[in-house]
């Protein structure tokens, strides 16, 4: 996890935001949750790479959208969860 993002979890009391989204099958919802990744990471209050997916009767299953796999630096790949061959690191700063 980024260090701002641990910094924030450990100074004071913080919030999970559920946003319910409706989409029929699992790899839409994985492309939507990407997509809606992408748009966000600028945001320095989400942690991406800790999105997952789960069927609304089943919110306990969850899906992993990006690889959970922790990387030098403590930083998290950037390749989709699952993802054949090795890990790789985003190069933005």
């Amino acid at each position: 996890m980024p260090r701002f993002a641990v910094e924030a979890y450990t100074e004071r009391p913080w919030h999970v935001i559920h946003l319910p989204v409706a989409v029929t099958d699992l790899a839409g919802a994985l492309d939507l949750a990407r997509t809606l990744a992408r748009a966000l990471a600028s945001t320095p209050q989400v942690d991406v790479g800790g999105i997952t997916v789960s069927a609304e009767d089943a919110q306990h299953v969850r899906h992993w959208v990006f690889c959970d796999r922790i990387m030098p630096g403590r930083r998290r790949c950037t390749l989709p969860a699952d993802h054949p061959g090795p890990c790789q690191l985003n190069d933005d700063p």
